[in-house]
C-alpha cells in the first residue's frame, strides 16, 4: 500500500491549474495548499492548537536542523515528528541540502575543489563564497555546523536516514542546492550529481521501507531551460511519489521556469514548489500547476511587524496605528482580528511584548489559509483568472503602503 495518494478533482481554465486531494496517514490535503514552515519542529510563536484553528493543513519541518538539535534519533524516540511536537495532521520534512548549503560556515575549498583555480576566478563573488560553506564531491557533503563550528557530512543514504527517523509523511531527495547566479556549466554538473543523488535516495528509501513514507525527487536546473526540462524529465522518470521544484530563481522568472518544470512532470503526481511563499508569486504558480508551497514569511514578516492584508503588507509599528483601534482586517475571523485592534498590536510591538509576534503570525499564517481557499474555490468555479487579477489589482497597488 503506498503511503499517499493523489487525485485531481478539478483542472482550471488553462488547462495546468488545478484542485486535488493529497491522502496522507495523517490526514487528507486540500490542494493546492500551504505548508506551514516549522523548522525546529515548532511554528515560531504559535502552538500546534493555534494551527488547527486557523486551518493549517501540513507542517514542514527541516532536516538540517533537527538532526543538529535534538537529533533525529531524539524524534524518532518520542515518536516521530508529529507526536515529538503535538501536532498530529500531515506533515514534511525538506532533505537537508539546502540548508547544508546556505548555512554552513567556512569549510576547505568547496565548489572550487571541483573547478580549477582559473574557472573559480570566472565565477561571480557571490558563487565562491556559496563555495566556501561547504565540501562538495560525488559522495555527499561535508559542512560544519551553523551552530557552534562542528563537522559534519550528509549523503544521500544519510539524509534519508535521519528523515526516516524524524518520520514524515512527505520527505525528499538530497539534492545540490545551487546559487541562481551558477553557470549554466556547473549547473548542469550539479544536475548530473542531483540525479545520481536522486538514485542513491530512492534505494535507501527501499531499503529502509516505503509503506510509511512518501518520498519525493527534486528538480533543479537554475534559470536555464534547457537544464530544467532535462532536470524535470530525468527525475520524473524515476519511481518517486511525487516533485519538488528547488530555488535559483528570480522573481521575474518564477512563473517562466516553473512552466517549464511542469509541463514535463506527469500530471498524477504532486508538485512542491520550496521557499515560495509570496502571495503574487504563489499565484503565478498555481496557474503553472503547482500543488504544494512552503515558505517561512508570514511568520518571519510577523515577528517583525510585517502584517499581510488583503490590501497589501502593512509595518504595524508606524505611528499611524498608536491610536487605530480597528481590526487588522474588518473581513478576517481570525482570533487576532476578532478580538484585538492595531493600536494594540502595535503597543505590544513597542513594549516588545512576545505576545506580539504571536497575534501577528496567526493574522499572517490565516491570511496565506485564506488565500488558498479562495485559490481553490475559484479554479473549482472556474473564475481564477479574474480572481488572480482583482486579486493583484488591490494587492500589488497597495504592497508596502498602509492599508
Amino acid at each position: 500500500m503506498k503511503p499517499i495518494s493523489f487525485s485531481i478533482e478539478k483542472k482550471g481554465e488553462n488547462g495546468k491549474m488545478r484542485v486535488g486531494i493529497l491522502e496522507t496517514s495523517h490526514g487528507a490535503i486540500e490542494t493546492p495548499a500551504f505548508a506551514v514552515v516549522g523548522t525546529n519542529a515548532t511554528v515560531k510563536a504559535v502552538t500546534p492548537e493555534m494551527l488547527e484553528s486557523i486551518g493549517a493543513e501540513v507542517v514542514l519541518a527541516n532536516t538540517y536542523h533537527l538532526y543538529l538539535e535534538p537529533g533525529d534519533e531524539i524524534v524518532k524516540s518520542a515518536g516521530g515528528l508529529g507526536e515529538f511536537m503535538g501536532w498530529h495532521g500531515p506533515t514534511m520534512t525538506d532533505s537537508g541540502g539546502f540548508q547544508v548549503f546556505s548555512l554552513g560556515v567556512a569549510f576547505g575549498e568547496g565548489i572550487s575543489k571541483i573547478l580549477d583555480e582559473s574557472a573559480a576566478r570566472k565565477k561571480s563573488p557571490q558563487e565562491n563564497a556559496h563555495a566556501k560553506l561547504c565540501a562538495i564531491d560525488e559522495d555527499g557533503v561535508t559542512f560544519r555546523s551553523h551552530r557552534d563550528g562542528s563537522e559534519h557530512r550528509f549523503t544521500p543514504e544519510r539524509s534519508i536516514e535521519i528523515q526516516h527517523n524524524i518520520g514524515a509523511d512527505i520527505i525528499f531527495a538530497f539534492d545540490e542546492c545551487t546559487s541562481p547566479l551558477a553557470p549554466h556549466e556547473y549547473q548542469n554538473e550539479a544536475c548530473g550529481r542531483t540525479l545520481r543523488w536522486a538514485k542513491r535516495s530512492l534505494a535507501e528509501h527501499k531499503r529502509l521501507g516505503t509503506e510509511k513514507q512518501a518520498l519525493f525527487g527534486v528538480v533543479q536546473g537554475g534559470r536555464f531551460e534547457d537544464l530544467r526540462r532535462q532536470a524535470a524529465r530525468d527525475i520524473s522518470a524515476l519511481p518517486f511519489d511525487g516533485f519538488g521544484i528547488g530555488g535559483s530563481f528570480e522573481k521575474k522568472d518564477i512563473d517562466t521556469a516553473v512552466g517549464w518544470v511542469c509541463e514535463e512532470l506527469p500530471e498524477d503526481k504532486p508538485r512542491h514548489l520550496f521557499g515560495i511563499g509570496e502571495p503574487l508569486d504563489i499565484l503565478g504558480a498555481v496557474e503553472q500547476g503547482i500543488d504544494l508551497f512552503d515558505c517561512v514569511i508570514p511568520t518571519r514578516l510577523g515577528r517583525n511587524g510585517t502584517i499581510m492584508t488583503r490590501n497589501g503588507n502593512i509595518n504595524i509599528l508606524n505611528a499611524a496605528y498608536r491610536r487605530d483601534f480597528s481590526p487588522i482586517e474588518k473581513d478576517c475571523v481570525c482570533y487576532t482580528c476578532k478580538h484585538f485592534a492595531r493600536a494594540y498590536i502595535h503597543h505590544l510591538f513597542k513594549a516588545r511584548e512576545m505576545l506580539a509576534g504571536t497575534l501577528a503570525s496567526i493574522h499572517n499564517l490565516s491570511f496565506i489559509t485564506r488565500l488558498f481557499g479562495n485559490i481553490r474555490e475559484s479554479v473549482q468555479n472556474g473564475s481564477f483568472a479574474d480572481f488572480r487579477s482583482e486579486f493583484r489589482a488591490v494587492y500589488a497597488k497597495n504592497l508596502d503602503k498602509k492599508a
